[in-house]
Formats: C-alpha cells, structure tokens, sequence
C-alpha cells in the first residue's frame, strides 16, 4: 500500500499579492502578468465561501500574456472586517467592485469573470455600469429563488434572530485540526478535487492560528442570511442594461437541482439570462458546480475564445 502523502499542487503562475484601499478596508488582490495598454484587464471575482486564489487553476490553463486581478471579497481571504461586523450586504460587493475598478482600470474597459455569487456580482455590475465591461463571462452567477411580498415579515424576523446569534458569538465557522482535514472537506463537497489541488486550495482556503486548528478564512457574519428578499422583476431589470458581450457557462452537473430542488431550475435561470441581448450560452462536461477546479483547461479553452473574439 503507498503511503506517500500527496505532494500540494504547485502553481505554473504564481500569484503576486497586494492590497488596495477601498472604502475603509485594505482590499488584498491577487495578481498575474503584467497591464498592458494594448489589452483589457481580466479580473476575476470569487464566489460565496470562497478566495480569490480559487482561481489558480484557471490562470495557469490560460494563455500566459493575460493580465489579471482576482479580489478577495470583504470578510473573504485576507481582506480582513472589523470582527464587531454582525452581517454584509450584497450591495457593498457592487460598490466595493467600482471602487476597485477606479483604480485597476480608469481609463480602459475590463473583462469581468465571475463564479457563483461572485457571478452575481459580476452580472449585475455590467448592468450598472455597462461602460466598464468589455466582455462578460458568467460561471454558475444563477440568482436566487423569486420571493414574494408575503414573505418578507418572516424574512426580516429571521434577519434580526440571526444577527443578535451572530453578535452573541453563536454563528462560528468550522475549524479543522490540520491541513489535510481541510483539503479533505473540500473533497467532500467536490469529489472531483485531486489530492494535489485539495492540498493547495486548503492552505489557500484555511490557515493555522493560536490554538493548532486550521480556520476557514471568513467572517462568521457571512452565515447571517439577506434581510433582502429577492426580486427577479428588480434584477431582471439590471441585466436588461447589459451592453457587454456576455458569455453564460455553466456545468454538466445540475447544480441548481442540488441547491433549491424544484423551487429554482435551470430552465427558469436560462429564461432570466435572456434579458441579456447580448447572451450566449456553454456547458463544460464533467463539472460540478466549482468547474474551475474540475476543468480549468476548458473552460480556460471557451474563456479564452470569447475574450478574444
């Protein structure tokens, strides 16, 4: 029997960090190559639960002359919160990208890419402010389940519930004893994941602190669920604004099925997306919902075409 402990996966580019003030915060970025005037800026925004350096993977599949920037998002990574912040709203992601973009890209237009919530944003940010996107790449972005006014009572109550939990230190975010319990968490959310790159992304995902466990690098704030409700009529009226050629990727595996059941399905996602004039539509093959970690090399193939189109 081998008992040779995985080797972590080891990065073809190897990310340079930095950090960028924004709205009070020291915003941590993560970035590759170097601006060229001659090439918009790809930038890279990660989803819910996760950090910019989710996206290693897929830099290191794409040809090496792009110029590129993933954010850690507030709370996420190393863009730290103050620790009295009892919950976050989505809206501060939308002002927190334009501030960001204020000072990585001017002057020039940039191609935005994001995966999951970090889809969201990325969608609904070419809506607002269609003049900075050149190309749109959506990974997964779906949206939430409509709500309805009724709702919206118990919404706020559980709002108020979760936050008074959040503050009286109730809502924490799992520890693990060492490395590889992290990388072996990650494995059990996508089985898809190598040793190699579980390995990687748990020391990217989770650091050690005082007390020997390895912690989840995130605000427990981010547990406390929207006091929003969600209104498709409202977004659909963002992604109407969409002037970006936008590019919809999603994976083979029905990741909505596994999320919402019945309650949100991929036929109404794709019927939303169709508010974009501008819309095309992808499945990588053999994917689950994190795709660029199961497929960088294709999905970096399709990026790749799209953005050079």
């Amino acid at each position: 029997m081998n008992t040779t402990a995985p080797t972590p996966y080891t990065p073809l580019r190897p990310a340079r960090s930095c950090t960028l003030p924004v709205r009070g915060l020291d915003y941590h970025l993560l970035r590759w190559g170097e601006p060229r005037v001659d090439q918009p800026l790809l930038v890279l925004a990660h989803g819910w639960m996760d950090v910019a350096a989710s996206y290693q993977f897929l830099v290191d599949a794409l040809p090496p002359d792009y110029a590129i920037v993933a954010p850690d998002w507030r709370g996420f990574g190393a863009t730290v919160v103050p620790q009295q912040i009892d919950h976050f709203l989505f809206a501060d992601y939308l002002l927190d990208l334009d501030y960001l973009l204020d000072q990585l890209s001017p002057q020039q237009p940039v191609d935005l890419v994001g995966h999951s919530m970090g889809g969201n944003i990325a969608t609904q940010y070419a809506g607002l402010r269609p003049e900075r996107i050149r190309k749109l790449v959506n990974l997964e972005g779906f949206g939430l389940p409509a709500t309805q006014a009724e709702q919206a009572p118990g919404r706020l109550r559980d709002w108020m519930q979760q936050v008074k939990a959040q503050r009286q230190g109730e809502k924490q975010l799992h520890s693990y004893p060492d490395q590889a319990s992290v990388a072996a968490r990650l494995q059990k959310t996508n089985p898809r994941l190598d040793d190699a790159k579980a390995l990687w992304l748990a020391s990217q995902w989770a650091q050690p602190q005082a007390d020997g466990r390895w912690h989840i690098r995130a605000h427990a704030a981010h547990k406390v669920p929207s006091a929003h409700l969600y209104h498709v009529a409202e977004a659909d009226a963002v992604l109407r604004r969409i002037q970006a050629p936008t590019l919809s990727i999603s994976a083979s595996d029905d990741s909505l099925a596994a999320f919402w059941g019945e309650r949100y399905t991929q036929a109404e996602y794709l019927q939303r997306m169709t508010a974009i004039a501008t819309l095309r539509h992808a499945v990588v093959q053999d994917a689950g919902h994190m795709l660029h970690h199961d497929q960088p090399a294709a999905l970096a193939t399709l990026i790749d075409a799209f953005l050079q189109e």
